[in-house]
């Protein structure tokens, strides 16, 4: 897709920063997502002629030269509907047809999923856990036409943006495609796997680039670093180093505060975002400051395990291709990376995964459900698993679920917070290693959480407060928002699988 075709809020230089620094708005992404009613020329040529004249008001031009996007409908509940035929419903409310260029945002040629509340447009990890909850429905074609999405955004911007909008251009996210197309050859078969393997092979591509630029004095690129025992792991990265539009005057705040170089800041601020971890103490070196957040330093745990399921599936397509040569080269990669994996991130001391700090060159102190990512994907051994499932009910089980860490920081992936992909993940990993009774524990205090804010309130909320059940999630740079395709997705697999699911040790 040919950028140049594409709206960027940038492109309003120095109206876009006047706004973001004025607080019109409350949400910073208020301003970013609405509709320009003339060109770009014609507006600022208009802004510069008002702006400094008597009375001038900033909030009467931007309503006078732009389309405001619809605020979010909070008032929409269930009218007491029982929860599952509300979620079978929501998903006409959350759909959003093919779309017009229009904006900042990205058009797409199938109809998809959005999250729901604030978040207007299509993000590419929740859709994996939205599409849990579409499989249980027999929504295979909205599956699949999220996917062929996401295989559009590949083969024309060659990733998968963070979000449908032209300020998430210089980032992606969790990279869950594998697990999306995986997903849908459930449904199909393994002929899926063939048709997308053009887009699996380029996302694997973006995420590998520069592995040739690696040598001994240049040990990091982009998104790859070289490991000390030179297997090639990842980490987060954004090519962008300035403030986030949609954030632009939090991103300002921290930065000038940090007392750091602040393109820095900003860089580690936006791999944060792409690591759909906005934000935790996971990336800060002092868990209660933001200002010492430093992600790109860091190689996470749950990221690895996602790039060796891609090259997984990516093996199997060449052994259903039988094309050896490809084969053995993905595989002694991907055995090399799972290897890396249990070296350079199984904390003996803390006896959990831990993410890797590269300057320090060691396992990183934080715990957080991203260590319950290589028993999703089965790349532990059985003594690991048993370790991690203790810390888990030790430390990580409250009343409504999993804490995504320990910490309380008021940063939203913290304490008390607890998030619908991160349960769904450990559950299933939890399975994996016959560890059946405290997934079923973590699965039902989950659901309950989530029945009982829906009965209180009649919505599903992006994340929840594990740990006091009668108090909503906080923190993070805006209010809880209500919706919420992951969490409808997760609730309708775990509710399915509930009731069709053997319970083998109980």
């Amino acid at each position: 897709m040919p950028q140049e075709s594409l709206f960027f809020i940038q492109s309003l230089s120095p109206l876009y920063e006047d706004v973001q620094m004025s607080s019109v708005f409350a949400d910073s992404k208020y301003f970013v997502d609405a509709l320009p009613l003339a060109s770009n020329a014609s507006i600022l040529q208009a802004y510069r002629a008002e702006k400094d004249k008597p009375g001038f008001s900033l909030s009467d031009f931007v309503q006078q030269y732009f389309q405001l996007p619809p605020q979010p409908d909070s008032h929409y509940q269930s009218a007491n509907k029982p929860l599952k035929d509300h979620l079978n419903e929501l998903w006409k409310v959350l759909g959003r047809d093919p779309d017009e260029k229009g904006g900042t945002l990205i058009p797409l040629p199938y109809p998809y999923i959005v999250p729901g509340g604030r978040f207007r447009e299509v993000y590419y990890w929740d859709s994996y856990f939205t599409m849990l909850g579409l499989q249980v429905c027999g929504r295979i074609d909205i599956m699949e036409n999220m996917i062929n999405n996401f295989a559009h955004q590949i083969e024309t911007i060659g990733f998968v943006p963070n979000g449908n909008r032209t300020y998430y251009l210089s980032r992606s996210q969790p990279p869950f495609f594998a697990l999306m197309v995986s997903l849908l050859a459930e449904e199909k078969s393994d002929a899926v796997l063939i048709k997308y393997q053009p887009a699996l092979e380029k996302e694997y591509g973006f995420w590998m680039n520069g592995e040739d630029f690696l040598s001994d004095t240049k040990k990091e690129y982009r998104r790859i670093v070289a490991m000390p025992n030179g297997t090639v792991l990842n980490r987060y990265w954004d090519d962008l180093a300035e403030p986030r539009p949609e954030a632009y005057l939090e991103d300002l705040h921290v930065a000038k505060q940090s007392g750091r170089e602040m393109q820095t800041v900003y860089r580690h601020i936006r791999a944060a975002a792409e690591s759909g971890w906005d934000f935790s103490s996971r990336w800060f070196s002092d868990a209660g400051s933001m200002k010492s957040i430093q992600t790109t330093d860091i190689i996470p745990v749950d990221l690895n395990c996602l790039i060796s399921f891609m090259e997984t599936l990516l093996i199997k397509i060449y052994d259903l291709q039988h094309d050896p040569v490809k084969k053995n080269a993905l595989t002694e990669k991907r055995d090399a990376r799972v290897e890396a994996i249990n070296l350079y991130c199984w904390n003996r001391e803390k006896e959990f995964y831990t993410d890797y700090h590269i300057t320090e060159k060691k396992q990183w102190n934080t715990l957080s459900l991203a260590g319950v990512f290589p028993l999703f994907f089965g790349l532990c051994k059985q003594e690991e698993a048993n370790q991690t499932a203790a810390m888990l009910k030790k430390d990580f089980l409250q009343p409504g679920g999993l804490l995504t860490t320990l910490k309380n920081t008021g940063q939203q992936w913290d304490a008390p917070n607890g998030w619908a992909p991160l349960q769904w993940m450990a559950y299933k990993g939890l399975k994996n290693y016959g560890h059946t009774a405290l997934a079923l524990q973590i699965r039902s205090n989950w659901m309950k959480q989530n029945e009982h804010v829906y009965q209180s309130t009649g919505k599903m909320m992006e994340k929840y407060n594990v740990t006091d059940t009668a108090s909503n999630a906080g923190g993070g740079e805006y209010p809880n928002q209500d919706g919420f395709g992951w969490t409808n997705g997760v609730y309708l697999k775990m509710a399915h699988e509930q009731i069709s699911g053997p319970h083998d040790d109980l």
